[in-house]
């Protein structure tokens, strides 16, 4: 594998009624861009007795951007919102000083005996540090307005930020990208030029060959360069794209927590155990700080 290229293999947890992969971060590679976090969520059947329900828990720091490939899911947070996200549409929602959310299957496909599809991401962004304690607040795009188009046998969605000439009109706090990429049958995808900063490629479906590397569902790959020329996409391939120029300043985690001083995680995780935090209106639900993270 070239010096400038990482696999990463996708780590399963199990979270009760569904499974969650793990993509960033991993021991050699902290951030790709502003990038610091990637769940992927399924492909999994949502089902009487088996519900996505993610009881109300904070953020400080970042940008939670949720984008699913099938399914839906019913977010509601501290600013007020309450919406659900579809396959498709991109909800982002900016923590700033502070927020708390849910996140639940949406009550049409509760207690009946359908089955529904669910896969998707949910990714973290962190925040430029002079917005690290910005008011927080949620965004939401429906899939018909993001810009969508033909690239030769191709077709691409910018979900957010800019690349390939176009910029989407999800408002953002850094220089990143994020795009959905779909190929039908066997192709050519050409990158060089069309995205600035640190790329990854994430397989959500069939393989991608790259320098010869295989990349197949479940696995990343990162360009630690701008200089990717082209990577051939097998027929029926499904990937996502993105990344960005990094952040100046390092970035520490700890739990739901982001941020450029570890200080600052510190009051987080003493104002998330005295209930300091806003809270969802008319929910009482509550998930402890975890004793290690």
């Amino acid at each position: 594998m070239a010096d400038n290229k990482m696999l990463v293999e996708e780590r399963t947890k199990d979270l009760g009624n569904f499974l969650v992969g793990r993509l960033l971060p991993f021991r050699k590679k902290r951030q790709v861009g502003p990038f610091t976090f990637i769940d992927h969520m399924g492909p999994l059947e949502v089902k009487k007795g088996h519900y996505i329900d993610v009881d109300q828990h904070p953020h400080i720091g970042l940008s939670t951007l949720t984008y699913l490939l099938e399914g839906a899911v019913e977010h509601q947070d501290s600013t007020g919102t309450h919406q659900v996200i579809r396959a498709g549409d991109v909800g982002f929602m900016t923590s700033g000083s502070g927020v708390t959310h849910t996140e639940r299957t949406p009550k049409e496909q509760r207690n009946n005996d359908f089955i529904f599809p669910m896969h998707g991401y949910q990714i973290w962004v962190a925040l430029p540090k002079e917005n690290e304690e910005m008011q927080p607040r949620f965004d939401f795009i429906p899939k018909e307005k993001l810009p969508q188009w033909r690239e030769g046998n191709l077709d691409v969605v910018l979900v957010a930020g800019e690349g390939f000439g176009r910029k989407s009109p999800l408002k953002v706090y850094s220089p990143l990208f994020m795009v959905h990429v779909k190929a039908k049958e066997a192709t050519f995808l050409e990158i060089n030029g069309q995205l600035k900063g640190e790329i990854a490629i994430v397989v959500t479906k069939g393989k991608v060959e790259d320098d010869g590397i295989t990349v197949e569902a479940g696995q990343m790959l990162i360009s630690k360069t701008e200089d990717e020329c082209s990577i051939h996409l097998a027929e029926n391939t499904e990937l996502l794209l993105f990344g960005g120029q990094p952040l100046p300043e390092e970035r520490f985690m700890y739990w739901n927590f982001v941020s450029s001083s570890k200080e600052r995680l510190e009051k987080a995780k003493e104002d998330w155990k005295n209930k300091r935090f806003p809270k969802i209106k008319e929910d009482d639900t509550y998930i402890p700080l975890p004793s290690k993270r």
